[in-house]
């Protein structure tokens, strides 16, 4: 072999040798290199354990679900998305507001389901049993949407929030700290946040400046590296 084919080798094998190492340590990792998604589910752990007389089992979902302080929507995440009828991560909001503002629920899009004065929108995840046959807990639920589903968990920087997309635009959120926006360095006062997309209301017939309970404001999102302005339906809650 000559030099040149003693190099091309040499670099080769260098290369074979630096995957190795790099595969190597994620599987000792195990996953940890995913900070967002080890610190959502600490920051969700205390949300959970601040409410938990709102926390409950949903069994038509085979899962759980978080209702608002006010009672106008709750957040309901499943534990085995191989019962879950419809979706597997959702929100179940009191049609009332809406209907008030002008909804004719006929002209919502097939993500929305209405039914007995509620409104359901949501999306689904997969048709996985549970990971494990340990205990059925809130938070292990969770936790199997961070290991499945990683892209469905969002980090909003302008909020300091962590999240679950559902879809559309859809989201629950909430802080990564109760105390401060640690992006900002000011006091959280929005612990938790239901957020939906106004546009297939409003193409239903909402007027957005009707809706009571519902904040219609310009939320700051990012979206192909850029920093935009969109217009949300938000319930954000101080919890402390």
């Amino acid at each position: 072999m000559n030099k040149n084919g003693k190099l091309i080798a040499a670099v080769g094998a260098a290369a074979v040798l630096v995957v190795a190492i790099i595969a190597a340590v994620i599987q000792t990792a195990g996953g940890n290199l995913d900070v967002v998604g080890k610190q959502s589910a600490e920051s969700f752990e205390t949300i959970l354990n601040t409410i938990p007389d709102n926390v409950k089992a949903d069994e038509i979902n085979g899962g759980w679900s978080l209702t608002a302080p006010d009672g106008g929507v709750r957040f309901i995440w499943s534990g085995d998305y191989s019962q879950s009828p419809l979706h597997d991560v959702m929100l179940e909001l009191d049609a009332a507001p809406f209907t008030a503002a002008g909804l004719d629920a006929d002209k919502l899009p097939d993500q929305y389901t209405a039914y007995d004065g509620m409104l359901m929108v949501g999306t689904k995840l997969g048709t996985e049993k549970p990971a494990s046959n340990g205990e059925a807990t809130p938070l292990a639920a969770y936790e199997q949407i961070v290991n499945k589903h990683r892209s469905f968990i969002n980090y909003h920087m302008d909020l300091d929030h962590y999240g679950v997309k559902l879809g559309d635009g859809n989201m629950f959120e909430w802080a990564k700290n109760m105390e401060t926006n640690t992006v900002k360095n000011l006091d959280q006062d929005k612990d938790i946040v239901f957020v939906l997309n106004p546009e297939p209301l409003i193409a239903a017939g909402v007027d957005p400046e009707k809706v009571e309970g519902w904040v219609y404001a310009p939320v700051s999102v990012m979206e192909g590296g850029k920093t935009l302005e969109v217009y949300k339906f938000l319930k954000p809650f101080n919890l402390k």
